[in-house]
Formats: structure tokens, sequence, C-alpha cells
């Protein structure tokens, strides 16, 4: 998903398509004492999800009750766990807040079950392009997208000027970043970990040099081709090797995750930083707090994500939540109701406003609240038409692990080795050769 929650509260708007359901699925469950109940397994928020859920009971007169199970904190320990469940044949898991990177995975081990056509015509209508592209797989919507996450360049205008830099006048590369934080003796907001933000950094680069990183992501995993040998990806490498090399993410660059960056941004040396809107109501909820002067918030700007290659489009990341039906549920029909009701633009213009997680419905972006709340929303949804998703590939893991493991710490990139031996690190553990 990607991301920190934030934001204020305020009730969602409640979905009342459902009711024409009632009367034949109250009929079929007759056997059962009250309606039927759906559990939505649901990834950690500030409980925007819990009230669309009792917003979407209440709209369903009665067909069903939507209650919610909370899944772990991490992304991969949420996969972790609803995987070992639905190998189980788990039938349990009604409805699930699934990260997108995942979705290839459960998809092509038959842990969701096939969408309707009908269904699938409603929920991709007038969704934004990267959430499309993340909630399918071998060609069809497998998965409803819900919200979608898109990593922005924000920065602060005082250090842009001092540096002859405008992201707001259109794109900016790296390699204007890197040269105006040289001259300007600041940090870059970057996140150079070993975890899951790394393999963020990487797409974004490789996709926005015109790359991929899996060249045919549906291959069994002794035929999958890893791409990054390539300009691309090389161009990728030379990106984080310069920053990584000059220091110029700081001296705690390798174990800097969007919490560390965010709060460089804050200090003395920020300047630049890609990361995911939270940033926005994090920082007015501190100035609010006390705990950050005004004048840093009044200092900041937001663009479009870096270029890699000028003249050529950004790839912003791709993150977000889409939902999805378990294969072996007792009511898929009515998971599929229920997720169309969560799913409804109005829910979520409330659910960015409450929770701070941005929609992947176009409409919710016009909502005069949203664009009061976010007054960088339109960008936002620029962003995300544009965002690449992660490699979309059943063996995710092992991609995103080896990526981890062959492109840290960036101060050891090297352009010319790197990618080839990551792609070679990959392949070999993708046929049984070599392990994490």
């Amino acid at each position: 998903a990607m991301g920190r929650r934030g934001g204020g509260r305020r009730r969602p708007v409640a979905w009342a398509g459902v009711a024409a359901l009632a009367g034949g699925l109250l009929a079929a469950c007759g056997g059962e004492s009250g309606p039927p109940v759906v559990t939505w397994y649901t990834n950690p928020d500030a409980g925007g999800q819990e009230r669309i859920a009792q917003a979407c009971t209440e709209a369903a007169e009665g067909a069903y009750v939507i209650e919610t199970a909370g899944l772990p904190r991490e992304a991969s320990s949420q996969r972790d766990q609803l995987a070992r469940r639905l190998a189980a044949r788990d039938d349990s898991i009604d409805l699930m807040s699934l990260d997108p990177p995942f979705i290839p995975e459960f998809a092509n081990a038959g842990f969701l079950a096939p969408m309707p056509p009908e269904v699938a015509e409603r929920v991709s209508e007038g969704v934004v392009e990267g959430a499309l592209q993340g909630a399918s797989w071998e060609g069809e919507l497998v998965t409803v997208p819900f919200w979608a996450n898109t990593q922005l360049l924000w920065y602060r205008t005082s250090v842009a000027e001092e540096a002859g830099v405008d992201p707001s006048a259109g794109p900016v590369t790296w390699d204007q970043l890197i040269e105006a934080a040289e001259a300007t003796g600041t940090w870059l907001g970057v996140q150079g970990t070993r975890a899951e933000s790394l393999t963020v950094w990487i797409t974004a680069l490789v996709a926005g040099a015109g790359g991929q990183i899996i060249e045919d992501p549906e291959a069994p995993a002794d035929e999958v081709r890893i791409a990054l040998d390539t300009d691309a990806g090389r161009e990728a490498a030379r990106i984080i090797s310069e920053i990584g090399r000059r220091g110029l993410g700081g001296p705690g660059l390798p174990t800097a995750d969007e919490n560390a960056t965010f709060s460089i941004f804050q200090g003395d040396r920020g300047s630049f930083m890609v990361n995911w809107p939270f940033v926005w109501p994090a920082m007015q909820s501190a100035v609010e707090a006390g705990q950050l002067d005004g004048a840093v918030l009044d200092d900041v700007g937001w663009a479009m994500y870096p270029a890699t290659v000028e003249g050529q489009d950004a790839r912003p990341p791709y993150g977000g939540i889409n939902l999805a039906v378990g294969a072996f549920s007792d009511h898929v029909d009515l998971a599929y109701a229920a997720a169309e009701c969560i799913v409804d633009p109005a829910n979520q213009a409330e659910y960015f406003i409450s929770d701070g997680n941005p929609p992947s419905s176009t409409a919710a972006y016009d909502d005069p609240a949203v664009q009061e709340a976010f007054p960088m929303a339109d960008l936002i949804r620029e962003s995300l038409e544009q965002a690449a998703p992660r490699p979309q590939t059943p063996y995710y893991n092992e991609v995103s692990g080896g990526l981890q493991q062959t492109w840290h710490p960036p101060s050891s990139v090297d352009p010319d080795r790197t990618p080839r031996r990551a792609g070679d690190f990959i392949t070999a553990v993708l046929r049984g050769e070599q392990l994490l």
C-alpha cells in the first residue's frame, strides 16, 4: 500500500444499490439466524474502513452485515497471513484489502473468486489508469480498485529558488535535483532502506527510462526474464549511485524509509523529497499541535514525480489497496455487492479526507471537500494516470527481495554491474539455485 495514514474524521456516504439482493439471498439463507455476515479483512488505517463497513451494512437493508477483521501492519505479514489461510481453503475470508503487488500471486494460485463481467464493467468505470493496471492480471480485472496511492515531488520553495529550479513550471529531472541539492548543501528525501520502499524507487526509475523489470511476467518461474541489464536499468542505477556516493541522501540513507525522509525534509537541510500524500495532513497536524513551525509548511510546494530521462514522462510509483473476494467464500455474490458499495466514489472521497488515502475514482477528486483538504488533489489524480505498478508477477516476493539485496546500500550501486548482478541473482532464486 505504501505511505502512512493521517487526517481527520468524517462519516462515509452509504451506497444503497444492494436492496434488490435482499429477498432472494435471505431466502436462500433461511436456515441462518439474521443476515449473512461478510467478513472483510482490512489493513490498518485510521478507522475509515470500519466506518465504511458500517455505512454499507446500513445501506444493505438486511441483505448482509459487513464485519471487519484486522490484518498485521506490515504488507508482507498481511500477505503471509492471507496466503496461508487461503491455501487451506479458508471460507471465512469473504473480502480482503489486498496490496497490489500480491494480486498476481493470489490470482495465479486460484485464491480469488472470478469477478462477474457486469461487476468488472461497473467498478472499472472512471478509474485512474494506474489502479486499473494494478488491479488486473492476465488482461482481466481480478480485484476491485479501492484507493490508489502515488508519490509526488515535495520541495522547499526557498531551496528551489536558491538553486534556480522551478518544479511548478514543468517536470524536473533527477539530475536537476542532484545538482540542486549539491549546490545548496541540502539532502534529498529518498528511501534507501532495504525494504519495499527501495523496490518502489527502483521500479519508478526504470519505468521512467522506458524500461521494465520483468519482460514476461506470466511465464513460469524458471522462464521469467529479468530485463534490468538495459539502458533503462543502468540509468536507474546511475541515479541511485550518484545520490548514494555523493552523500546527497544524508548519512542515514541506507536505513531511510518514508518517515525518516519526511523528518529530513522538515529539517534545516531539507530540500526535495519523493513521498506519498500522507505528508500533507501530517504536516498540518504537526503545525496545529505546535510540533512544527508554520513557516515550514508555508515553504512547501509539490509537483509531478521527477523524470528519469529529460523529455520523457515520469512514471511515478503506484500503491494503494484493492478489494479481493476470496475464492472459497460462501458469500461471493454478497462480497462483490459489498465491494461495490465500499468503492462508491462518495465513500472514496470521504475516506481520502478522513484517512488520507487517495481515491482510485477520478470523480472523487472533484468533491469540493477533497479539493479543500488536498490542494494538490488534481496533481495526485494526474500522477495516478501516469503511475507504473511494481513488477506484476506471481513471484513478486522473490523479485522484490532480490532487488533489495543487490541494490543496497545505494552507495554500493554500480551502473555497469548492479543491473546485471540483480538479474542473475533473481533468476537463480527463481530457478531454485540460490536462496534470498
